[in-house]
């Protein structure tokens, strides 16, 4: 599954689509791991709790906190 993580050190706010897993409870495992030369505001295999966001393309699943 898509969800959009924060990119840290951009200026401006980014989110990248990424790949995760979700998981029995509605988080989701983070499973993608980021480029060299992006930070992430959350790591792979890190469990996040997401919530639906509007982005200009359409509506999206943010990470917005660290479960595990």
């Amino acid at each position: 599954m898509t969800i959009y993580l924060e990119l840290l050190d951009e200026g401006v706010p980014c989110w990248r689509p990424v790949e995760a897993e979700q998981l029995p409870d509605g988080s989701f495992r983070i499973v993608d791991k980021p480029p060299e030369d992006e930070c992430w505001a959350f790591k792979p295999g890190d469990i996040v709790q997401c919530k639906e966001s509007q982005f200009e393309n359409g509506r999206g699943l943010v990470a917005y906190q660290r479960v595990k």
